[in-house]
């Protein structure tokens, strides 16, 4: 875990953390400011890799932990596992694996820092030679694969093994998952950048990930709400997998590199697995805060490392991309103070500039559709305000290995300062919370910045820092501390006991990941899914006639790729690839399809509804500025309202906020009568549901 202050070998002022190689005006200069808390140089070539090198392992880290989680997938898929919530046996299949992931990761790991120390015993000078190593090449490698894939171990254990039974993901389809669903069954049905719901129009919310999901769906012949549980696991442990080998190249350490990517991945587990594509993004934040330090500090290396990162991250997730961002530019600012220079800014200039063309691949439909006409309105993504949005978090006081890592990382972004790569996590912590808070004075305003989704990136942050913290004084040593009294088999003794803590402690935390999303795994197992059955074995709810639906449909004439679809049922499109006339919640709702617009229109369509015969109401509905409903799938009893006894309903959603919760369900009712007219309708009931199809 020592860190090296040498410069790589391209001649890059790129620093491994700790180091304080400063670049001013183009050439490397040493502050002796950053060194007050600098350990010396560890007496052995650190476990840095080239430029070429390191951009090869990212690569092929990710590559390998999203094949090892997808075949591990395949693997729990074709056993037959008890219900999580029904059985403790998925429990103890979980924490067994994940004991063997982490102890196989630090015993490979104390044996690696524990024969480097022998070898700067026996060398006494960082001589750049390796020939007294005493570790053997095939254990070299065996290290390098264990922990790169580690990560990826750590996500099939703790969150694929307590799923292996549903064919759902976390959250089944409770609330906001309903809509990535959607969008996932979009993205399988079309490689073209569509939005999720509406007919015709470009996706307004960042698609990279989904569509990345519906090529896998399409490969391995899944629906696209089947695929979002592997692809949540394999893109999870993808991002994962490429931390190691990105630590690594900032710290200078395999050790250091695989235990700061093994505590984000648990931290991330425990705080937002719901959520894949912010999952990746959040994940990469803290390495991303340094490499931008380097960016602006003169590396071009890692100006490009930022311009890809950022781009990938718009692709996906736009709200941490813009906090990040925002966090880049004050470290180029600053870095142009410090420097008296403005080639930081240039820095800069060139990622913000990279990034924006790589995320035009995804953005630039929505974009050109806006500035050449296409209306916008109802756009209410950032009305939301749960009690977790009202406080400051404050991880560093919680009494878990986090909260611990968390104070320990305070600590060192406040007494280590001077420090460059302590300073930029200290620089991106502040910006952190004052996202946070400013989020918090905006509601005045009558909108948020959506500031609690931000916890996360603060907790990974301070917990990084705290690895970083103890790195550092396991480099300093004791023997540092009291040079006369502890001989080198001490200090090796001293670093072994400290790796074995720390695995325990992380042992401890990681084991209970399946216990902190028992309530996302439940929903999992309790919700219907697409074939009509529950993971639990017990009585499905509505969801087991959309088969039905579908069925119905389809025999009148109709495909879901050409087919607009009216109904309240959040689930049946999420399952199935119609296009919607209306989205289920404005939050979620593309501003080009104008959501409040639209509910107006249903309105008036359900009030005329009394007053007009059949083909007055068709006219009725084809009069819209949007492509009118080719279905309309509502609950009630076509007998009854044949009979004058029953009306048909459905619910439409409104903004509320500020109220919490932010979205409010009513009912609008349409008279039975103006269906009655099989020249116009083809009206079946399909268990609680009536499902009209325009002929």
């Amino acid at each position: 875990m020592a860190t090296s202050s040498t410069a790589s070998p391209t001649g890059d002022p790129e620093t491994p953390v700790g180091a304080s190689a400063t670049p001013v005006n183009g050439e490397t200069t040493t502050d002796p400011e950053a060194h007050r808390l600098t350990p010396p140089p560890a007496p052995v070539r650190p476990d840095r890799w080239g430029r070429g090198a390191t951009v090869a392992a990212i690569l092929l880290a990710a590559l390998a932990g999203a094949v090892a989680t997808l075949a591990g997938w395949l693997v729990l898929r074709a056993v037959s596992l008890p219900a999580f919530n029904t059985s403790m046996v998925t429990r103890a299949l979980a924490t067994a694996g994940t004991v063997v992931v982490v102890a196989a990761v630090v015993v490979l790991c104390a044996l690696w820092i524990r024969e480097r120390d022998t070898d700067a015993d026996k060398t006494g000078a960082n001589t750049g030679a390796d020939t007294d190593n005493p570790r053997p090449r095939w254990r070299t490698w065996l290290t390098v694969a264990v922990t790169y894939l580690a990560p990826a171990g750590l996500v099939l254990t703790s969150t694929g093994v307590p799923l292996s039974a549903t064919r759902l993901y976390l959250d089944g389809l409770q609330a906001d998952q309903s809509f990535r669903t959607q969008f996932l069954t979009r993205m399988t049905q079309t490689a073209h950048l569509a939005d999720m719901n509406y007919w015709d129009l470009p996706s307004y919310y960042p698609s990279a990930w989904f569509w990345g999901g519906g090529r896998l769906a399409n490969l391995l012949g899944l629906p696209g709400w089947e695929v979002y549980q592997p692809w949540a696991l394999v893109s999870i442990a993808a991002a994962a997998c490429a931390l190691v080998p990105v630590w690594q190249r900032l710290t200078g350490s395999l050790p250091q590199g695989a235990a700061i990517a093994l505590v984000t991945t648990s931290i991330m587990l425990v705080m937002n697995p719901e959520e894949p594509y912010a999952t990746i993004i959040a994940m990469g934040a803290a390495a991303a805060v340094l490499v931008a330090r380097r960016a602006v500090d003169g590396s071009w290396f890692a100006t490009l490392g930022v311009a890809v990162y950022l781009g990938v991250s718009a692709s996906m997730y736009t709200l941490y991309t813009g906090l990040l961002a925002g966090t880049v530019v004050v470290l180029a600012f600053w870095a142009a103070a410090a420097h008296r220079s403005i080639r930081p800014l240039f820095h800069l200039l060139a990622a913000g500039l990279g990034s924006m063309a790589i995320a035009a691949v995804v953005w630039a439909p929505y974009l050109i559709e806006e500035l050449t006409g296409g209306h916008a309105s109802g756009a209410t993504a950032m009305h939301y305000l749960p009690g977790e949005g009202t406080r400051l978090p404050m991880p560093f006081l919680a009494f878990s290995l986090v909260g611990f890592l968390c104070l320990v990382g305070l600590v060192y972004l406040i007494a280590g300062w001077r420090d460059l790569d302590a300073r930029a996590l200290a620089i991106a912590t502040g910006c952190f919370y004052g996202w946070i808070l400013l989020s918090m004075l905006i509601t005045a305003l009558g909108t948020t910045l959506l500031g609690f989704r931000a916890d996360v990136l603060v907790t990974v942050a301070l917990a990084t820092a705290g690895m970083l913290a103890l790195a550092r004084l396991r480099a300093v040593g004791p023997d540092k501390l009291y040079p006369d009294r502890v001989t080198p088999a001490a200090r090796r003794t001293v670093s072994l006991v400290l790796v074995c803590l720390l695995g325990l402690a992380g042992l401890a935390y990681a084991q209970q990941i399946p216990g902190r999303n028992e309530e996302h795994i439940d929903h999992a197992y309790v919700d219907t899914d697409g074939y009509g059955e529950r993971a639990d074995r017990f009585a499905p709810d509505a969801t087991q006639y959309y088969a039905e639906i579908d069925q119905t449909i389809r025999e009148a004439g109709r495909v879901p790729e050409d087919t607009v679809v009216f109904t309240d049922e959040i689930r049946f499109m999420a399952y199935y690839p119609y296009f919607g006339f209306q989205s289920f919640t404005s939050h979620y709702a593309n501003p080009l399809g104008e959501f409040d617009h639209r509910n107006e229109a249903i309105e008036q369509w359900a009030d005329d509804s009394w007053e007009a015969d059949p083909r007055g109401f068709v006219d009725k509905i084809e009069d819209t500025p949007w492509r009118a409903p080719d279905v309309f799938v509502m609950r009630g009893d076509v007998e009854a309202g044949l009979a004058g006894e029953d009306a048909y309903k459905v619910h439409l959603a409104e903004d509320i906020y500020p109220n919490q919760p932010n979205v409010r369900y009513r009912a609008v009712f349409f008279n039975p009568e103006v269906f009655d007219d099989a020249d116009l309708w083809t009206v079946e009931q399909v268990g609680p549901f009536v499902v009209a199809v325009r002929r």
